[in-house]
């Protein structure tokens, strides 16, 4: 596979499995980075959670592991341990999403690893950092969501505790190692020192969660609870209008004053004339203009508040994402022909104006690249993979 983007010429040994790591190294790969993903021979569990074409090439395997080179080793045999060693020996990256001490029991903790390479940058993704007394529990997303406040917020909103309907916390814990790797790669770049990188999800969803929510509980002493009013405020969902959903966010004194003129609704006060004023009173505003949205129609309601320049859009399911114009007219999907089959992938959504990216190709079948891989290493058969 041919590579351009930012990142190429990297060579990533990507030790993960299910969403959050497999996400931070897709992204590398997008960006031309040559990702080595190594599984265990029956494979990262992930193949197996949803449609796919095959078995063993679900939707969510097969979009999270695009453009990567795939082989499968037995880290527990002495082939196994050989050949890791000859791609460590090669690799930028070094990243894995196993618990500390079942890492360390494969003789693959930093420690050993940059003894074989001490330029190496090695990441590691866990579910919780290490230097806590959550550190060897197991972890998934929902119960990081639990752990980091997010059912908690809903309920403030909704009145029911829920999960959000997204894995946000494996694509936020995802996202946080990408740009922690890239940064270690650009120390390197400019020191020529590796180090260690530790990515905790928990940790990575309680400083997101905290952007906003830590509110008045940040100043000593505090000023006020840890929660931000306008996102829980009950009123604050999609408006119903004649005919369906609208969103809108009539936010800024600009939007408000212009709203008002252009609306005239009957309860416009000077109470509600300033942001100020308004954030006072947002569960109100959210009331108020939810009676004022069920007045006219969706398109009604979007012709006006786009030519106020007031932020608004219809919902859309993901289904619709697919045939959306603006992704469209922007060349967002990409189309990639594979052995199982012409699949057509959400594509990367930043530009380069000198190094973009693109989709590198489609995800490997279970050890589709074992031989190619040990061959580059010097290693002479396929059967070193153990």
């Amino acid at each position: 596979m041919s590579r351009s983007g930012p990142l190429a010429g990297v060579r990533v040994v990507d030790l993960t499995a299910m969403v959050m790591g497999p996400y931070c190294t897709q992204i590398m790969a997008d960006m031309g980075a040559d990702v080595i993903k190594i599984e265990p021979p029956q494979g990262d569990d992930t193949r197996y959670v949803s449609t796919g074409p095959v078995p063993g090439m679900s939707g969510v395997f097969v979009n999270v592991n695009r453009g990567k080179r795939g082989i499968t080793l037995d880290l527990k045999s002495e082939a196994g341990q050989t050949a890791m060693r000859a791609l460590i020996e090669r690799a930028d990256v070094f990243i894995h999403s196993m618990r500390a001490k079942a890492i360390a029991r494969l003789g693959l903790s930093y420690a050993d690893v940059a003894a074989v390479n001490p330029t190496i940058v090695y990441t590691n993704c866990y579910g919780y950092g290490r230097r806590g007394p959550n550190r060897d529990l197991p972890a998934y997303d929902d119960t990081i969501q639990a752990a980091c406040g997010l059912p908690s917020v809903q309920q403030q909103l909704t009145g029911e505790a829920d999960y959000v309907g997204t894995i946000l916390a494996d694509k936020v814990a995802g996202l946080t190692a990408l740009y922690a790797t890239t940064m270690a790669l650009f120390h390197r770049e400019r020191t020529g020192e590796g180090q260690e990188v530790e990515v905790g999800m928990f940790e990575a969803m309680a400083s997101f969660m905290l952007v906003e929510h830590i509110n008045g509980a940040i100043f000593e002493p505090p000023l006020g609870p840890a929660v931000y009013p306008r996102a829980v405020a009950p009123n604050r969902r999609p408006y119903r209008t004649k005919d369906g959903y609208l969103a809108a966010l009539v936010y800024n004194d600009r939007h408000w004053a212009a709203f008002i003129d252009a609306v005239r609704p009957a309860w416009a006060s000077d109470v509600y004339a300033t942001l100020e004023g308004r954030a006072r009173h947002i569960d109100t505003v959210y009331g108020l203009l939810a009676e004022t949205f069920a007045e006219r129609t969706t398109n009604e309601w979007l012709d006006l508040l786009r030519e106020l320049q007031i932020p608004a859009s219809a919902l859309s399911s993901p289904a619709e994402l697919l045939h959306d114009p603006q992704l469209e007219a922007v060349g967002f999907f990409e189309t990639v022909d594979s052995a199982y089959g012409t699949v057509r992938f959400p594509g990367v959504p930043t530009w380069f104006s000198r190094t973009p990216g693109r989709v590198g190709g489609p995800a490997p079948e279970l050890g589709a690249h074992t031989e190619e891989v040990l061959e580059e290493l010097g290693l002479s058969s396929a059967e070193q993979a153990g």
